[in-house]
């Protein structure tokens, strides 16, 4: 299997970032310098059919996880701290689901467990807020600065929004379809009970596409977990508002094992 593309930044412990379905390795520009200026290494993929990363066939979680596994043994650093944002997030559950040796630590942002039912209102209401205007003929970047605006909280820094309308509109539409779909069947609920490692839960107070109520029941099913909420922040946290962000992940990191049971 071919090894996703990345870039990467310092020398210490790798952590290991894993962007949204609008993202791409920019989607964490802020974090890779101060987590590298903070004595990690870090690491920010494009997931399979982004960037320079080439898709794979079948599209689903099965083959990112691989994908990310790939990478992790590629990196030569024994195991590393996942941090997922949104899709990403769940990308991460299902390295831990299925390779749980390659993971010391979990950070998970603006994620849940599971879609839930593709034909449920919610999901459907999701679903064509996010391609009605590739169907109507609309460019990514005009999808981006739309959606965008929708995601984040009142208190998003606007070069944050701006970075993350860029990286949305570098998405290829075919990929961006493939990864909603491939969304559409995740469901890890049943895992999180049986994740040991300590988990780090960050919701934002104001994100509609994963909830805090959402993120906060998933943290609960996670014995080693501790969740909190951004202030003012929706679905983009760690560009909304990224110095808040890398406080609470850099804080965690940094917390000796005893404490994180």
């Amino acid at each position: 299997m071919s090894v996703p593309s990345f870039t990467v930044l310092g020398d210490g412990p790798t952590v290991l970032m894993l962007h949204g379905v609008g993202g791409g390795h920019l989607a964490f520009a802020p974090q890779v310098e101060t987590l590298a200026s903070s004595g990690y290494r870090a690491v920010a993929w494009d997931m399979p059919g982004y960037g320079r990363s080439p898709p794979i066939e079948p599209y689903n979680f099965k083959g990112l996880a691989q994908s990310c596994a790939a990478l992790i043994e590629g990196l030569n650093c024994g195991d590393v701290t996942l941090l997922g944002h949104s899709m990403g997030g769940m990308v991460a559950q299902e390295v831990a689901a299925r390779r749980p040796e390659l993971v010391n630590k979990l950070i998970l942002c603006g994620t849940s467990p599971a879609f839930g039912k593709p034909d449920g209102p919610w999901q459907r209401n999701f679903m064509a807020e996010r391609t009605a205007a590739l169907d109507a003929g609309k460019s990514m970047a005009q999808l981006a600065q739309l959606l965008v605006p929708r995601m984040v909280g009142p208190g998003s820094l606007p070069e944050g929004v701006r970075l993350a309308t860029h990286c949305m509109s570098l998405v290829p539409a075919s990929t961006y379809r493939r990864a909603l779909e491939a969304m559409l069947a995740f469901d890890r609920r049943a895992e999180l009970p049986r994740i040991r490692v300590p988990t780090l839960v960050v919701a934002g107070e104001h994100d509609r596409s994963a909830p805090p109520a959402v993120m906060k029941k998933m943290a609960d099913l996670i014995a080693h977990s501790t969740y909190l909420q951004m202030r003012g922040i929706g679905h983009l946290q760690n560009l909304e508002a990224p110095d808040d962000f890398d406080t609470l992940v850099l804080n965690f990191l940094a917390l000796p094992p005893a404490l994180l049971h």
